[in-house]
């Protein structure tokens, strides 16, 4: 099991070096709520300097991308609204790829797939919850990679892509430059770590801090 060895933040490249890092995370309808709302949340709640918590920015822009401009329906009801769609959207430095039972329908949309495979490609660091593990396997970028995604869809995710490498012992795999983490809950365990992998240790574990939630010294599971 990976556990935290050092404190030293990421070294960004000169092309990824300025603030704010930009994330881009995808929605779609029937996506699960809490594979959306928990990275949000982590990447919003992250502060680069605690005493200043209330007057500075969080270090990363968090971005809703849609394929359509239109609002989608999350499960359970909740309605989202894109910021920008794959058409209009910026450069981004990492894109998250959630899941729900949306995936079942979207896995046979090619070129939402072609699209999402095209901004992978463009992009330094992506990182999948839950079933978004099978969209980025069927699109062809988990061949010979660790993966892992919710225990009640690794055959899902082996459907999507057979040359996947799953791990069913982890909540996360941090293998650059595809993270991905099991469903639900486990999205946030892998947005604490990315924030470590950006800026290290300390920011990553005041930021669980901050929304009194244990930051994940390893990538065990928390249950049997």
């Amino acid at each position: 099991m990976s556990q935290i060895k050092n404190n030293n933040k990421m070294d960004l490249d000169k092309n990824h070096n300025q603030l704010p890092i930009r994330v881009g995370i995808l929605i779609f309808d029937q996506v699960e709520v809490l594979d959306v709302a928990g990275p949000f949340e982590v990447f919003s709640v992250a502060r680069l300097n605690e005493k200043r918590r209330q007057i500075e920015p969080s270090p990363f822009r968090v971005l809703l991308l849609g394929e359509k401009p239109d609002q989608v329906l999350a499960v359970g009801g909740l309605c989202l609204i894109p910021d920008v769609t794959f058409d209009n959207c910026p450069e981004l430095d990492l894109l998250i790829v959630p899941g729900g039972w949306g995936t079942r329908i979207q896995i046979n949309d090619v070129k939402f797939l072609n699209r999402i495979a095209d901004r992978v490609a463009r992009t330094k660091l992506t990182a999948s919850v839950c079933t978004g593990a099978s969209l980025l396997g069927r699109a062809g970028l988990l061949d010979e990679r660790e993966a892992t995604t919710h225990w009640r869809a690794f055959d899902f995710l082996h459907k999507a892509s057979p040359k996947v490498k799953i791990r069913k012992d982890v909540r996360f795999t941090l293998v650059e430059p595809i993270f991905t983490s099991a469903g639900v809950s486990a999205g946030i365990d892998l947005a604490l770590r990315i924030v470590s992998h950006f800026f290290g240790t300390k920011i990553g574990v005041a930021t669980a801090r901050q929304m009194e939630y244990p930051y994940p010294q390893s990538d065990h599971h928390m249950y049997i």
